[in-house]
């Protein structure tokens, strides 16, 4: 049984720091690319960033770039957000997916998989 768990996120200070883990368990994942998404209130799921499991090549929202990083540990099969010069627009449910087939990172439609999201909240 595949399982995503997403943890790491709170409340934080506008500029301030956090980073999310995705732990990935159920599968081997090295063929997969893993995609973080958010949704705000009110707005539909946006793709933040994504990373090819195998190869580390990586892909960031222009909202982001800059500012988030994604990366993994393979011995740990886990996934990391680290999201620095946070604003209150990134205040949002943040979710954990894996695709194994995706040829287009941003849509959610091609992950197979998602984690149960965790909430970051900015506080200007």
């Amino acid at each position: 049984q595949v399982q995503l768990v997403e943890s790491g996120g709170g409340l934080v200070q506008a500029g301030g720091s956090v980073r999310l883990s995705c732990a990935a368990s159920g599968r081997t994942f090295s063929n997969y690319r893993m995609g973080w998404f958010r949704r705000a209130p009110g707005k539909e799921r946006e793709f933040v960033a994504a990373i090819r499991w195998s190869s580390g090549s990586t892909y960031y929202a222009d909202s982001v770039k800059g500012r988030f990083t994604v990366s993994r540990d393979n011995a740990k099969n886990t996934v990391y957000l680290q999201m620095n010069s946070l604003k209150s627009e990134d205040t949002a449910v943040y979710y954990c997916a894996a695709g194994r087939w995706t040829t287009v990172p941003s849509r959610p439609g091609e992950y197979d998989y998602w984690g149960q999201g965790t909430q970051v909240t900015v506080s200007s």
